[in-house]
């Protein structure tokens, strides 16, 4: 079982990116989906998190205000909006799926996607 993470790539500083997140053997909408991120060098972070009800969570002061996450049951995705860029974003972004609420901790995720990397120039 496993993820699938997509839409990284390059963007220039105050830029926008999307994110996306899939799952093909089990619907996420029993979920919660948190966004993680690891620059080089770096612990892998929360960001934010998506729970069942559709109600969202910051666990990253550093991008409050400028990403958004939104779920679509429908199509079985998780999408991360990215605005307003800075090149301290750069990193391999991950999805990661929990069931039935959030979590900002990396012991807690069940399911994970295999990262996209965003790079974020200035």
């Amino acid at each position: 079982v496993q993820l699938q993470a997509s839409g990284g790539g390059l963007a220039q500083a105050g830029g926008s990116l999307t994110l996306s997140c899939a799952a093909s053997e089990f619907a996420l909408d029993g979920y919660g989906i948190a966004w993680f991120r690891q620059a080089p060098g770096k612990a892998r972070e929360g960001i934010m998190c998506i729970h069942t009800t559709g109600g969202t969570v910051y666990y990253a002061g550093s991008v409050k205000g400028r990403f958004t996450i939104s779920r679509d049951n429908a199509k079985n995705t998780v999408t991360l909006q990215m605005n307003s860029l800075e090149p301290e974003d750069t990193a391999v972004y991950y999805c990661a799926a929990r069931r039935y609420t959030c979590s900002s901790y990396r012991s807690a995720m069940r399911y994970w996607g295999k990262g996209t990397q965003v790079t974020v120039s200035s």
